[in-house]
């Protein structure tokens, strides 16, 4: 029986995880984290009957306790109760689904723990990669990339020990405004950024589709994963999202990974590594592919992509004023207080006014962090 724990069960990821588990039968949740909602915690513990929940807020963690008080459950909150989780004793995996640099500590908690890392938080490498890495290699556990793009590239690095790569080919679906400059787009409101053309997703991810941010911070994810420099990394706009990365070797050879647009892939490989598992769903079918196309990205007009390049190669506390940056921009462009373009303009203005650490700890990368968020709120 295969134990796992989840940070973020209530979001896209953590869902589609708990779809994976109830398609087999034989992996125990043992514990679960929320950020806020409460109802549907309540009922994933019901079904799932974890050992131990947490929830962010203190108050929202009270009333959950009261709720589930005819179970076994154990509630906590906070980062506390989010580091309870990421060292729950029998959990052998621990899926990183939460949102933001929140979800550092408790990703150190756990490998120190012992625990194997499904990763669907990019922000814990992209800030903090120069710490992450060297863990996993000293507590020897497993780093496994959730994200499609990545587990892409894991899967295509599969059997090529002490084999080179020359480049790393991210792939992107150029996402709802492909093709539009940045005049077009200053009309472009909340709904139509969340309408991607492909993949179904979070509303803050979705959002950094539509701007090529989370491309960008695929980018400097990637730089960590797979220990190959910024540039070594090209993206490649392949708007069909049936090629989900590549990887060039020295001798020219490019392997790719390709299926439909499902995260239940990525996640259920990662939770079986290195087994494959029968998955339910829709397979890719070639004799109706009209044809796969690829571009290059437009750095121009879609510039959180060019300036997550600039922050992954500045490296140090850079790369965490280019996410906090862009979290409060694309949270202030939910509410509806800033309009679209704003978004990287804020991302650039926070970069041009930091002063950057070469080698943050984790306390500065979150007072980093921080300060990127009361300088924003200074300016806009």
């Amino acid at each position: 029986m295969k134990k796992i724990a989840i940070l973020g069960s209530t979001g896209s990821i953590g869902t589609q995880t708990l779809e994976v588990v109830r398609n087999n039968q034989d992996i125990q949740v043992t514990a679960l984290a929320a950020g806020s909602n409460i109802d549907l915690l309540e009922r994933q513990i019901r079904e799932f009957k974890p050992r131990f929940a947490a929830v962010w807020s203190k108050d929202k963690a009270e009333e959950l306790r009261l709720r589930v008080n005819d179970t076994n459950v154990r509630v906590f909150s906070g980062m506390d109760g989010l580091i309870q989780i990421a060292e729950e004793p029998e959990a052998q995996i621990l899926v990183t689904a939460i949102v933001g640099m929140i979800g550092i500590r408790p990703t150190i908690a756990a490998i120190k723990a012992g625990k194997d890392i499904a990763l669907a938080n990019k922000e814990t490498l992209v800030t903090a990669g120069h710490i992450i890495m060297p863990l996993i290699k000293a507590y020897r556990v497993r780093l496994l990339p959730v994200d499609s793009e990545h587990s892409a590239i894991f899967q295509c690095l599969n059997g090529e020990t002490g084999n080179r790569v020359h480049k790393i080919l991210l792939t992107a679906s150029g996402g709802p405004f492909r093709g539009m400059t940045r005049a077009q787009m200053k009309e472009i409101q909340v709904e139509d950024a969340l309408k991607h053309p492909n993949w179904s997703m979070g509303r803050k991810i979705t959002v950094d589709s539509s701007t090529m941010v989370n491309k960008g911070l695929e980018v400097m994810e990637a730089r960590w994963l797979f220990g190959v420099e910024m540039d070594q990394v090209e993206v490649v706009v392949q708007p069909q999202s049936v090629i989900h990365s590549m990887v060039e070797f020295d001798d020219g050879a490019v392997i790719a990974q390709l299926g439909t647009p499902d995260m239940k892939l990525p996640i259920q490989y990662a939770l079986y590594y290195p087994r494959r598992r029968y998955l339910p769903g829709e397979r890719l079918d070639f004799s109706k592919l009209c044809g796969l196309s690829f571009e290059k990205p437009d750095f121009e007009n879609f510039r959180g992509l060019s300036l997550a390049y600039e922050a992954g190669r500045a490296g140090g506390s850079v790369p965490a004023v280019f996410n906090a940056a862009n979290e409060m921009a694309v949270g202030k462009f939910l509410d509806r207080k800033i309009d679209y373009l704003t978004i990287t303009d804020m991302i650039e203005g926070a970069m041009e006014h930091h002063r950057r650490i070469a080698s943050p700890s984790v306390d500065e990368i979150l007072e980093t962090e921080q300060e990127t968020y009361e300088y924003i709120e200074s300016r806009w």
